[in-house]
Parts: structure tokens; C-alpha cells; sequence
């Protein structure tokens, strides 16, 4: 590197974006994730011996991925090269590869390969690293967002040692935060009290334990604190300033990761739960990041026969009626069927003794097979069949008081197996009372 390289990447440095500089260097300078980067740890052991294996780096934004992967890169003695799934295919792939095989022919070295966003590879981009992490070839360090257990190919999960990392806490937060205000080579130089405690703290919270978003988050609250006017006195950046500089709180969504079924099951629960505050809290937060409506409407029209049932009849009716009249208004205006119905179905009794009716009687017809149809029910349209037997015998309801024949309609090897059992919530109750003096009818006749 001659004089001129030297100056500009000085001069890139001190202009690069704040989270950037301060990225930590080392491993004892990473922030909350000791479980995996603390002294006697497998990867701390694996660094400092240089004997690092294939791994993926599961955690969400700004916990310290990327970080990890450069001081890998920087401590070990691989042949490194950097990709990102979302700029680079199977071509680039392969180019790395043969330039693998050419770097261990030529210098006996490995190659570490690091792939930032490697979810965002399909499954065809995935398999091709598969043979050459299993061989020794390359070392492949991925970073990921999603769950790999639901994006990541299993054969590739398989070769590799997933690390989880943390989402950074608030106090993990305010600590990178102080280091960034005060570092006079990296960070903004500013004196330790130029930001109150409470400005540093609210940063902290609305980023959600991302490190880049806070980081950038103070890079931009800084401006406040040099003044508008020449020569004029700083002041403290407080609560206010920060608001002022942090428009909004950016809410994390993934629509087809963990995340998504994190949140689909805070919902389904707190509907179970009959908690309507926290039900359309959790939908709340599903439509603002950007979660497909018709699945919210999907999954309330299930719950309302698995889990509310004959409690309250009225529940299917309500999530069609939602379903339909979002279908014919759309966003925004038919978001209110969606909470009225989340509401409805939050506070309605609750049964699932139809769906747990469901689940034993396929379990009876997969065990015990297809039993023959009693002969006093059997259809008898001709003179032949009745002549057998077909239809002998059979009761017609409605000769009989109330409506209600005592007979049976099981299969003869089953008279008396009982599949659904009502509650005593909602209109079940009077579904029971009325079930239970039927079989009463039915047994005094027997």
C-alpha cells in the first residue's frame, strides 16, 4: 500500500457511517453474546488455536454477526473472501470454489468463506457449497436472520455448528453507546455528559437491541448538541432531541421466518386466552409489519371451530363476516372487521370439545377400520334389499316425541362409544343438558 492508499483509506474510515467504525476488532470487545465469545469458549477456543470449523450465526439485526465473521476473518491464518446471498449467485460460487482448490494447491492454505444474508440463497445456490464444506475445501461461516432450521438446507445445517446470538439488552446497548460518544479515533469525540442519561437509555430502547440502529440512531441525535448558530454553546441532547432524531420506532417482522410464528402464536394464544388487549396488540403488530391480512383471517376462522365451537356458535359467523367484508373494503377501511373480529373471539367462551371429537373419531376409523352400516339404517330402494333386511326396523324421529327416536346409528361393534362430550360453557351447556337426556331416553329404552 503506497502513501496515496494509506490517505484515502484514513480518509474512509473517518467518513464511514458511526456503526461501522466502531465495529468491535477483537473478541473480548463484542457486547453481549458471552455465552459463544467468552474466554474458554468453543469458538474462542477455535480462534485462538486457528482450527475454525463451518458454522452459521443465527441472531437478528445488529447483534454482532458480521463483527464475528471479520475478526475470524482477521485471527485466523484462512485465505478469507466475503460474499453477500443477495449480490451473489451460483456463478460467484463456483468462481470462489476453483479459486479455493487453487489457493490450497498453491499456498496450502484454507479458505474461509463468509455469507452474510445466506438464507437468501435457494436451495440449488445452497447445495453448492455442500461437497466442499464436507471436504475440507472451503469453511463456511454463514450469517443469518432466520431460523436455519426453517431457511437453511438440513444436509448443510448438518455440517455445520449453528451459534446462536442474543438480541443486545438495553444496558448492553447503553454501554456500546457511551464507548461511541466519547472514542476520539472511531466514535464522535464528544464529551461523556453531552447526552443525558435518559436520551442514551431511550436510544437504547427504541432500537430494539440492534447495535447499528442504535449507533446510528446517536450519529444522528448527535447534531443537536453542536448548536445552530457559530460559536454557540453546546447543550445537553435529552429526551427530546432524541425523539426528534428517532421519528419512529422500526418494528421487526419477518413474514416467513421464527418471527412470524412467534407472533401468529402470541395471537392464536391470547385469543385462547380470552385476552382481547393483547389479541389485537399482536395483530396490530403483524399488519404493521407488513404480515399478509387474509392469513390473520384464515387463522381466526380456524380458531373459531377448534377452540370456540358450539360455545358460541356465533364465532363462525363473525370471522366469515370479517373475512368477507375485508375482502369488499380492503386496507385501510376493512382493518376494523379484523379487529372486531379478533375482539369477538378473544371474549367468547371457549370449547375445542368438536375438535377433540375430530381427532378421536379419525383415530377410531384409522384403528378400528370401516365397520358395515347397521341393517335398520341402511338405504332400501329396492324390493330385493328390503326383502333382506335393509332399512328394517328404523325409527323415524319424527313420529316421536320431541323429535328423538332412541335407536342406535353406530356400527354394532361400537353401540354406545361416545366421540364429542360438551362443555357447560356458552351455548354448549344447553347442547350438553339436552345430549345428556337423550342418552338417558335412549339407555331406559334399552
Amino acid at each position: 500500500m503506497d502513501l496515496f492508499e494509506s490517505r484515502a483509506r484514513d480518509e474512509m474510515e473517518k467518513t464511514a457511517p458511526l456503526a461501522d467504525r466502531m465495529r468491535p476488532r477483537k473478541l473480548d470487545e463484542v457486547m453481549g453474546q458471552d455465552h459463544i465469545t467468552g474466554s474458554g469458549t468453543l469458538l474462542a477456543r477455535a480462534i485462538a488455536g486457528d482450527r475454525v470449523f463451518s458454522m452459521i450465526l443465527w441472531g437478528p439485526p445488529g447483534c454482532g454477526k458480521t463483527t464475528l465473521a471479520n475478526i475470524i476473518a482477521e485471527e485466523t491464518r484462512s485465505e478469507c473472501v466475503k460474499i453477500s446471498a443477495v449480490l451473489s449467485g451460483v456463478k460467484e460460487v463456483r468462481a470462489i470454489i476453483e479459486k479455493a482448490r487453487e489457493t490450497r494447491r498453491l499456498y496450502k492454505k484454507r479458505t474461509l468463506l463468509f455469507v452474510d444474508e445466506i438464507h437468501r440463497f435457494n436451495k440449488a445456490q445452497q447445495d453448492a457449497f455442500l461437497f466442499h464444506v464436507e471436504n475440507g475445501l472451503i469453511t463456511l461461516v454463514g450469517a443469518t436472520t432466520e431460523n436455519p432450521s426453517f431457511e437453511v438446507n438440513p444436509a448443510l445445517v448438518s455440517r455445520c455448528r449453528v451459534f446462536t446470538l442474543n438480541s443486545l439488552t438495553p444496558d448492553d446497548l447503553v454501554g456500546i453507546l457511551k464507548k461511541a460518544l466519547t472514542n476520539e479515533d472511531r466514535g464522535l469525540g464528544m464529551p461523556a455528559d453531552s447526552f443525558s442519561e435518559e436520551a442514551l437509555a431511550h436510544i437504547a430502547r427504541v432500537s430494539e437491541g440492534d447495535a447499528r440502529m442504535a449507533l446510528t440512531n446517536l450519529e444522528t441525535a448527535a447534531v443537536y448538541w453542536q448548536g445552530n448558530e457559530p460559536g454557540e454553546v453546546p447543550g445537553v441532547v435529552g429526551i427530546k432531541e432524541v425523539e426528534a432524531a428517532v421519528e419512529k420506532k422500526f418494528l421487526r417482522y419477518d413474514k416467513s421466518g421464527e418471527e412470524h410464528y412467534n407472533l401468529i402464536s402470541a395471537f392464536i394464544k391470547s385469543l385462547r386466552g380470552s385476552d382481547p388487549d393483547a389479541a389485537i396488540y399482536w395483530l396490530e403488530r403483524m399488519l404493521e409489519g407488513g404480515e399478509d391480512p387474509y392469513y390473520t383471517m384464515r387463522r381466526m376462522i380456524r380458531f373459531a371451530t377448534e377452540d370456540i365451537g358450539l360455545a358460541d356458535p356465533g364465532a363462525l359467523t363473525m370471522a366469515m363476516n370479517a373475512d368477507a367484508s375485508f375482502r369488499r373494503l380492503g386496507r385501510p377501511e376493512g382493518d376494523g372487521s379484523l379487529f372486531m373480529a379478533a375482539v369477538y373471539l378473544a371474549t367468547a367462551p371457549k370449547s375445542n370439545a368438536v375438535y377433540a371429537a375430530h381427532k378421536a373419531v379419525k383415530s377410531s376409523v384409522r384403528e378400528g377400520g370401516y365397520q358395515p352400516v347397521p341393517m335398520h339404517i341402511r338405504n332400501a330402494p329396492t324390493g330385493l334389499m328390503k326383502e333382506m333386511g335393509y332399512g328394517k326396523g328404523y325409527k323415524y324421529a319424527h313420529d316421536y316425541k320431541d323429535g328423538y327416536a332412541p335407536q342406535s346409528y353406530l356400527p354394532e361393534a361400537m353401540a354406545g362409544e361416545r366421540f364429542y362430550f360438551p362443555t357447560q360453557r356458552g351455548y354448549e351447556k344447553t347442547v350438553k343438558q339436552r345430549l345428556e337426556a337423550w342418552i338417558a331416553l335412549k339407555q331406559s329404552k334399552e
